[in-house]
């Protein structure tokens, strides 16, 4: 077993990262142990190892604004294990961060990834979360993430999660976020599912309070024999409160799809809209790519690719 240097090195590598730079607040986590920390002002983590997992707070200070994303790379070098992270996370008043979380698997053959998260953004507070995987050629990773979001007055939090590399082999995401008046929430799904991959996807917005938005978008492109479930739910109770449900899939081969939005509405003043479609490449698009020189191969790529951008 290479030492936390080495393990610490192959995971950088991995996301093609040699080190970052000096203005840069960064975390690293192997497996369930903290390898690499490296702060800002006004930007607290706190780590704790348990018997399964790990514990973590972050904790952005009241009016502080960081200039640059916070990296955050979750990861396991070896074939086979089991990391279960729990995050606290809470963004005080008129605080504003980036945090850009990749999650890489190169090699994994059997590993499991378990994450549960709670999200705080206090008064007027703004979160902007990447999350990106790495996953190995023949997947062999579950990847089980459950994130629950809460929004107070003026908060704002996006969210996007994409896979970037390797296939996706079990992802079951449950994002939740409930938000207070004039509190905007933007969710975005992207992933490329291959081989035999099981994709399931569940993200609900609770628009509780007056003028707060919630849009959910989910782009999915499947091929071979993978999978793919996704469910998205708004529900609207508070006065002017406004949703939007967009969700896309591509299937190939002998892929299967299944899209379920939901929209409730319990006050006449909200207004919550959706929009689902599932089928195979679109032929016009097929066509003008043909047309200019493009193979069949090349120009379904050129289309999925435009979809998970």
């Amino acid at each position: 077993m290479p030492d936390d240097k080495e393990l610490l090195s192959q995971m950088l590598k991995s996301i093609d990262i040699e080190q970052f730079s000096e203005d840069i607040a960064h975390v690293e986590i192997h497996g369930n142990k903290v390898l690499g920390l490296k702060l800002v002002e006004g930007l607290k983590v706190e780590s704790q190892s348990i018997e399964d997992g790990i514990n973590v707070k972050i904790v952005v200070e009241k009016n502080i604004h960081i200039r640059n994303p916070v990296r955050f790379c979750f990861g396991m070098i070896p074939e086979n294990g089991v990391q279960k992270i729990n995050i606290n996370t809470i963004l005080e008043e008129n605080s504003y961060a980036s945090f850009i979380a990749t999650c890489t698997f190169p090699n994994a053959k059997n590993i499991q990834h378990l994450m549960d998260a709670k999200i705080v953004l206090k008064e007027n507070s703004t979160l902007n979360y990447f999350e990106r995987h790495v996953h190995g050629p023949e997947g062999g990773v579950i990847i089980i993430p459950k994130t629950i979001v809460y929004l107070q007055k003026k908060a704002k939090f996006s969210t996007e999660f994409e896979l970037i590399k390797g296939s996706a082999g079990s992802i079951d995401l449950d994002y939740s976020a409930f938000l207070d008046e004039d509190a905007v929430v933007s969710m975005t799904t992207r992933i490329f599912g291959r081989a035999s991959d099981k994709i399931k996807i569940s993200e609900k917005a609770n628009l509780k309070g007056d003028r707060s938005v919630g849009v959910l978008t989910s782009h999915i492109a499947l091929k071979n024999m993978s999978e793919a479930e996704i469910i998205n739910e708004i529900i609207a109770d508070g006065i002017y409160a406004r949703g939007h449900v967009d969700c896309k899939e591509i299937i190939q081969d002998q892929a299967k799809a299944r899209a379920i939005p939901i929209v409730q509405v319990n006050n006449k003043l909200a207004h919550v809209t959706h929009e689902a479609a599932i089928g195979s490449v679109d032929s016009k698009q097929l066509e003008t790519l043909l047309c200019r020189g493009l193979t069949e191969d090349e120009a379904t790529d050129l289309i999925i690719n435009g979809l998970l951008k």
